[in-house]
């Protein structure tokens, strides 16, 4: 997203500013006539995801969104043709926003304690045609997920689809082994995991590796001798923390909220949280909203709360709220 600079005051709020983020979040499907509004349209399932996990962590979901209206939202996505959702309607079905669509339902179901069930069962949703939409995309070679119909392969797509069927009751619908040993094979030397087998280590793959692998049980086999990497990975990750206690996502790189988020839940899956300065993490981020004394971004600028991605950047998006 384009973005003008805005000034930040070193010695900001120290708190979390829960009313101006609520605010934020509110209006952003008022900003129509903005650029970026459309831009980010084939995304926006799961930008409501970020949204409604965001408000739900701060105890605010049900007195900002209508609940009916976020729901016939996700069935407007849905294409139960082939039991996938799309980004918005009329896109079509891919992977990620097929997970994005069942935690929202999965937020629902838990949010007042009115469902038993993990995921909300909502109109002409078929559970079961969306387990067959994710199991149908396994590639039988390699054990890796497939995000659509075209065949791209990433390790993101794979725990999409492991945190999918989880939540669906139906892991056992795929080859499980073949889906962890492809995440392994993703592994580098650092320890770190790339998007492909010999791709870049990533501090936002490795988050997908990581959790694909405690979906699956199978975290203790970085532990066995063969592996031995867990260490060394949580090496790698803690090391993404600079002085400032933003954490980058490679090295050399900028810190931000959005790989301080990757790395910190990585980082906690592997049972390593430890191993950085939490107490300055927490500060960086905290001096990373924007408040009332801040200028906003373009057709943004209206906007107060949300976080910046970067105190030299200092860009200002959405998906950061939920950093």
């Amino acid at each position: 997203m384009e973005s003008e600079k805005v000034n930040v005051d070193p010695e900001k709020e120290s708190e979390l500013l829960v009313d101006k983020h609520v605010d934020f979040i509110r209006k952003l499907d008022q900003q129509k006539e903005s650029l970026e509004y459309w831009h980010s349209e084939h995304l926006r399932l799961s930008g409501v995801y970020w949204g409604v996990t965001a408000l739900a962590l701060m105890g605010r979901l049900e007195d900002t969104f209508s609940r009916e209206e976020v729901l016939a939202y996700v069935v407007s996505c849905y294409h139960p043709e082939v039991g996938g959702f799309g980004g918005h309607p009329g896109h079509d079905a891919h992977l990620l926003y097929t997970l994005s669509a069942l935690q929202i339902l999965a937020i629902y179901a838990t949010s007042d304690g009115s469902s038993e069930k993990p995921i909300l069962a909502v109109g002409p949703i078929d559970i079961e045609k969306v387990a067959d939409f994710i199991a149908g995309l396994q590639d039988p070679k390699t054990g890796a997920f497939f995000g659509d119909e075209w065949g791209e392969t990433d390790t993101r797509f794979t725990y999409a689809a492991l945190n999918a069927l989880a939540l669906l009751g139906r892991l056992t619908r795929i080859d499980l082994c073949a889906a962890s040993q492809s995440l392994l094979e993703t592994q580098n030397p650092d320890g770190g995991f790339g998007a492909h087998p010999g791709s870049e280590s990533h501090a936002g793959q490795i988050f997908t590796c990581v959790a694909g692998l405690a979906i699956l049980g199978q975290l203790d086999i970085m532990d066995s001798e063969i592996h031995s990497t867990r260490d060394r990975l949580a090496w790698w990750l803690c090391e993404r923390q600079l002085e400032c206690g933003g954490l980058n996502g490679r090295p050399e790189k900028k810190e931000d909220v959005c790989y301080s988020w990757w790395v910190l839940s990585a980082l906690q899956t592997l049972g390593r949280v430890n191993w950085i300065n939490k107490d300055k993490l927490v500060a960086f981020i905290l001096k990373c909203q924007v408040s009332s004394s801040m200028v906003g971004c373009n057709s943004y600028r209206i906007l107060l709360g949300g976080f910046l991605i970067d105190l030299a950047m200092l860009v200002m998006c959405f998906i950061h709220c939920l950093d």
